[in-house]
């Protein structure tokens, strides 16, 4: 199934006319360790959360790896009373993926999509696809062209 997702993002940016780099690597489960393995600042990693609306409906909010999602804000943003991060069982249903290894591509999904600001302060952005051990590096200008987010402020320090 891995291999099927990474195909779906490959087919996606190639459609697009989007550069990227895929790399493989050992096992990685933390923004920390993912971005020691690919020898990059953390703050170029992008965490793509699965989040739930109080409503139930479901969204993704993308912020830089150095951050942490703030939830009031977002939900401002989304419009909605309050959000929470899905669980675990929610994001692999939602996805197939685990927590962890989510890409941040929400139009794959069907999942409305929050960009940070802080991704933007990047020249090159990073993240999991699909898989604990594969990465892919892009600008982070085409990032946003290809899943066409909502973009806000809604990360802290």
């Amino acid at each position: 199934m891995g291999a099927l997702q990474l195909k779906l993002i490959k087919e996606l940016l190639d459609r697009n006319g989007i550069r990227y780099e895929v790399s493989e690597h050992e096992p990685v489960y933390t923004s920390e360790q993912a971005a020691k393995v690919r020898g990059v600042e953390l703050k170029t990693g992008v965490k793509a959360l699965v989040l739930k609306a109080v409503e139930g409906s479901f969204v993704m909010g993308l912020v830089a790896a150095d951050r942490k999602i703030d939830l009031k804000k977002l939900a401002k943003i989304v419009n909605t009373n309050k959000v929470r991060l899905a669980s675990p069982k929610e994001v692999l249903k939602i996805t197939g993926c685990e927590v962890g290894s989510v890409r941040p591509f929400g139009n794959l999904h069907s999942l409305s999509t929050y960009l940070d600001r802080s991704i933007l302060e990047n020249d090159m952005v990073n993240f999991n696809a699909r898989l604990h051990t594969v990465s892919i590096e892009m600008k982070a200008r085409d990032l946003v062209r290809t899943i066409r987010p909502i973009v806000g402020i809604f990360s802290k320090t």
